[in-house]
């Protein structure tokens, strides 16, 4: 198993569309949203719009990357 890496923490709309676009330039992500698992395990966990974002850790440059570009253009 490979291990992966937290790049990445925001709302679950930003998380989603950063998904998307990691997807575009081929890299695989995984979100982990600590309040929606703690809501359907019967107890909550997390913050409401707390919501990670990890990479493989061989994609964990490349990833950064576009997400540092992806945030410049959020912040335009």
């Amino acid at each position: 198993m490979e291990d992966i890496v937290k790049i990445y923490t925001d709302t679950e709309l930003t998380i989603s569309h950063l998904k998307n676009v990691l997807a575009d330039k081929g890299i695989e992500s995984m979100v982990k949203n600590d309040f929606e698992s703690g809501v359907s395990a019967g107890f909550v966990a997390g913050a409401v719009n707390s919501v990670d974002l990890y990479v493989l850790q061989k994609d964990e440059l490349r990833a950064r990357e576009v997400t540092e570009q992806f945030i410049r253009e959020l912040n335009k």
